[in-house]
């Protein structure tokens, strides 16, 4: 197996933390729509850590891209 081959299986593989991030994304904002529902007092105090894991998963979406183009573009 040649370099190229190596680098195109190496950012396949890095791809696989964006679908991660989003159904981490989906699992955040479903837990966080249910424990609203269960006690719509608590939502409010808990919709910082809701923004909070947002950014969190979305970077990590975001950094498998950037390896994934870096292994792409070298």
């Amino acid at each position: 197996m040649n370099a190229d081959a190596a680098a195109l299986i190496g950012a396949g593989i890095a791809c696989l933390g964006m679908g991660g991030a989003g159904i981490g994304l989906g699992t955040i904002f479903g837990n966080y729509l249910a424990g609203a529902l269960r006690n719509p007092a608590a939502a409010d105090g808990q919709f910082g850590r809701l923004i909070f894991g947002f950014a969190v998963t979305e970077a990590l979406g975001i950094f498998s891209l950037l390896v994934a183009l870096l292994l792409l573009f070298r």
